[in-house]
């Protein structure tokens, strides 16, 4: 597999805090990988150091293949950022603004215009930076990130502070990058909800560890439901249950069914029946990935 992001033990310390600790970051080409953690928990630094702007206390980091310590400006030429609030101009119209960038990334001009047609701000590309809103300013960040065609775009919490509808473009544009442009996005943020519905990786990191890497999918099946059924007499039925070879835990007050489908459910409370219990409730009970993000992180930290 070819990997665009690679990191090996990547640490970094201040002082005896370790800020990240041995982390082992693996972005496969043409993913959006969803960087997720508290606010606090090492996603910054781990940026900074991707980009060569901070450099590791120990351990590589690896970009398109190549070590960053050895080629820092050949890497870089095709890496766009967006790292906490945009710079601009605010005197200066979003074109101008764009001019400027253009001038320092040696891309061709008629980049500008392709790029604020696909942030969706070249109807106002003659207005000043000023007067825009906060999501447009994130955008116009983007842009000006997307100029010289970058393979990898690297976003540190691109979200915050946009209202809702601003979300929605952003995610909108995000999930358009690597279908159309073949780029892989590494997106930084502490809302699971909001990786949820970007990222196809998610690699989940506290206190500068990284406590999960797999695909939003395997995510999502660790979320997936189980079925309650509350029953006359909870253990006999549960032993019955693992007797015929159903999967299932004992709860206080009930059973926990884990299935893969509803024909399950049916042949569980089918099985059941048959075997003389009396059913008094079955219900599902679905972990939002979420919740699951906040057990990772608290067991973490109880450690």
């Amino acid at each position: 597999m070819e990997y665009i992001v690679e990191t090996k033990n990547l640490t970094k310390s201040f002082g005896k805090e370790k800020a990240v600790s041995n982390l082992e970051m693996k972005i496969p080409k043409g993913e959006i990988y969803g960087f997720l953690g508290p606010n606090g928990a090492g996603k910054t630094t781990t940026i900074r150091m991707l980009l060569g702007l901070m450099r590791p206390t120990s351990g590589s980091v690896q970009l398109f293949g190549k070590d960053m310590k050895n080629n820092r400006i050949d890497i870089l030429k095709n890496v766009g950022s967006l790292v906490e609030n945009p710079s601009y101009y605010p005197h200066l119209t979003a074109k101008e603004n764009l001019e400027a960038s253009r001038k320092i990334l040696h891309a061709p001009k008629e980049r500008i215009d392709e790029v604020l047609k696909l942030v969706r701000l070249h109807g106002v590309r003659n207005k000043k930076v000023k007067g825009f809103s906060l999501g447009m300013k994130q955008r116009l960040g983007i842009a000006a990130a997307m100029l010289h065609q970058p393979e990898l775009l690297i976003l540190d919490e691109p979200t915050n502070g946009l209202d809702p509808s601003g979300i929605i473009e952003m995610r909108e544009l995000i999930q358009s990058l690597p279908k159309e442009y073949g780029m892989t996005v590494l997106i930084s943020s502490h809302l699971l909800s909001e990786i949820d519905q970007m990222a196809t990786r998610v690699g989940v990191v506290t206190k500068g560890k990284m406590i999960f890497q797999d695909s939003i999918e395997t995510m999502r099946k660790i979320a997936q439901a189980s079925i309650q059924i509350k029953v006359n007499d909870n253990e006999a039925a549960w032993r019955s249950m693992l007797a015929n070879g159903q999967k299932a835990d004992l709860g206080e007050e009930h059973i926990n069914l884990q299935v893969e489908d509803d024909e399950q459910v049916a042949a569980s409370i089918d099985y059941l029946v048959q075997q003389g219990f009396s059913i008094y409730r079955v219900q599902e009970e679905t972990r939002s990935l979420e919740n699951i993000f906040l057990e990772m992180t608290k067991e973490e930290h109880a450690e």
